[in-house]
């Protein structure tokens, strides 16, 4: 998080011991137009007084507290936040540790544990649930671990029909506790407890808005960016990079230096139809080089997922090498900046919680914007946006007068489709096929008006052949799986439940104009457990 954006908002900080919700958590309340940051939960003492929060929500998370080693706030932090009347919420795991270390007991549940949607009953009076009417309501539960004696001065405020205390207060010392997760949707009033805690409770102030984020990273640029600097930007056709640009154009005018790389894993007429955005309705200065021959020439014969996509990241490199070189040459300089369209999630996922066993997060997919370029590239980073969510960055979008198509269109990987091929890409026409079963999948579900519903959707190829009968004939053809899920920010994603008309429709579109394909089968299988890409 930047030094500017602590001081020009109230800052909810969140500590993150690891559960699988602390993300959403952010989300919410971002979503109630308040700045979240998300640390560590073994984050020091300095680094939690360094943004000075005014709220410090402590997440749940897999570990025991009773279990020697667990993860916990640093010395001195209830002490740090009495002195500065900070608000303090531990959620499931927050509230067992907040029960632990401050003279409470915690044990491992007499029942096993409660778990999913479960009634939860409510003391007569609280200030965490006072604008709730109803004295049962269902909440999300997920924990093997319960309160069973509570520090001095807290007072338990919901038990469940199990008996375990769900909820505890001690508005003296403003230290408050649920155990269960109201940030999840399944949990009733969920959302309207996180906003009373943080405005009726804490009383932080909604002062998070996109117009003045934008106003604050403008000004931001200017102060980074020296009059004379130049600045490059690899434009990848998708919406965090084109509105950085869109971004940084509007500041630095032709100091802006984009290029837009076809790299042969795009999509159906992609370079065509981002080209034209590019040029002809945001006015960017883009060069595009058709780089798909080296490309796929490097790709001959790679089918390891991460191999694919390392060697696609290596070969983008030396396009960016020689466009630099290029530029270097035409300016008489040497541009000093590189715009990247990091987003907040990106940042999030690099930094894994205590307790995890992780020291750096597991490799899930290389080819991410952190971590960064090569050392030899030498340039400085621009990231307006590695604060942001998604739909944030949207927003910005909007502000900016970026097309609402382009800012509505659904995320593409940056290897493209090399992850949307199982195995070798450059084997029997797969590319082509795929890029022909894409297109009918998304325009068809463009004209049945669900494009707008889904977070994102696409093609894969298989790499299997199944026996059909086409034509009167016996077929051996290709088998193609279709993807389409839903998702807030692409962290966690649900598959699309189409109807049977559409798939039926859509399947029978595919075989009928792509004679290829003889089999089309649909991926109901949510992230996680696996990611949005197969690859």
């Amino acid at each position: 998080m930047s030094v500017a954006s602590a001081h020009s908002h109230a800052v909810v900080l969140i500590l993150d011991y690891g559960s699988q919700y602390t993300q959403l958590i952010t989300r919410r309340v971002r979503e109630l137009s308040m700045f979240s940051v998300l640390f560590p939960g073994d984050a020091s003492l300095d680094r939690i007084k360094g943004v000075s929060p005014r709220v410090v929500i402590l997440s749940g998370g897999p570990n025991s507290v009773h279990v020697e080693g667990s993860p916990r706030v640093p010395d001195g932090f209830f002490e740090y936040c009495a002195e500065k009347n900070v608000p303090v919420l531990g959620v499931c795991y927050g509230m067992q540790m907040i029960t632990h270390l401050l003279g409470g007991e915690v044990k491992p549940a007499v029942h096993g544990g409660e778990y999913g949607r479960m009634p939860m009953d409510i003391a007569p009076s609280s200030q965490l649930f006072d604008f709730i009417s109803s004295s049962t309501i269902n909440v999300w539960m997920s924990h093997g671990d319960e309160a069973v004696k509570l520090p001095a001065g807290f007072t338990a405020v919901a038990k469940s029909h199990q008996g375990a205390i769900v909820a505890i207060e001690n508005p003296e010392r403003r230290i408050y506790g649920f155990q269960f997760h109201p940030e999840v949707m399944h949990t009733e009033h969920g959302m309207e407890m996180i906003k009373h805690f943080l405005i009726g409770i804490a009383a932080v102030p909604a002062d998070w808005n996109m117009g003045q984020v934008l106003e604050e990273q403008m000004e931001k640029l200017k102060a980074q960016v020296g009059p004379d600097d130049h600045v490059i930007c690899a434009l990848s056709g998708g919406v965090d990079s084109t509105v950085a640009a869109t971004l940084v154009h509007k500041v630095l005018g032709d100091r802006l230096h984009c290029v837009f790389v076809d790299n042969g894993l795009l999509r159906f007429n992609e370079q065509q139809r981002v080209m034209d955005t590019f040029k002809n309705h945001l006015h960017l200065p883009v060069l595009c080089v058709d780089h798909s021959k080296p490309m796929l020439d490097r790709l001959r014969g790679v089918s390891d997922p991460e191999a694919k996509r390392k060697a696609i990241g290596a070969e983008f490199i030396e396009v960016f090498k020689n466009y630099a070189t290029e530029l270097e040459k035409t300016l008489g300089r040497k541009p000093k900046y590189l715009v990247q369209g990091t987003l907040y999630p990106d940042v999030i996922e690099s930094c894994p919680p205590p307790g995890s066993g992780q020291k750096h997060s597991h490799t899930i997919k290389s080819h991410h914007n952190v971590g960064g370029l090569p050392k030899d590239l030498q340039f400085e980073l621009v990231e307006p946006f590695r604060e942001l969510f998604k739909d944030e960055v949207r927003a910005i979008g909007r502000l900016l007068g970026v097309p609402e198509q382009f800012i509505k269109r659904h995320p593409f990987p940056g290897p493209g489709l090399a992850v949307r091929v199982i195995g070798d890409v450059t084997e029997d026409g797969k590319l082509d096929t795929l890029r022909e079963v894409d297109e009918i999948f998304v325009n068809t579900i463009r004209e049945y008006g669900l494009y707008d519903e889904i977070w994102q959707a696409f093609a894969v190829f298989l790499p299997i052949k199944s026996v059909g009968v086409q034509g009167d004939q016996r077929s051996h053809a290709h088998v193609v799986a279709l993807r389409a899920v839903t998702s807030g920010d692409g962290m966690t994603a649900d598959w699309y439940s189409f109807t049977p008309a559409f798939l039926r429709d859509v399947s029978n579109r595919i075989c009928n104009k792509v004679r290829s394909v003889n089999r089309v089968v649909y991926d109901i299988t949510s992230k996680p457990p696996g990611t949005i890409e197969w690859e």
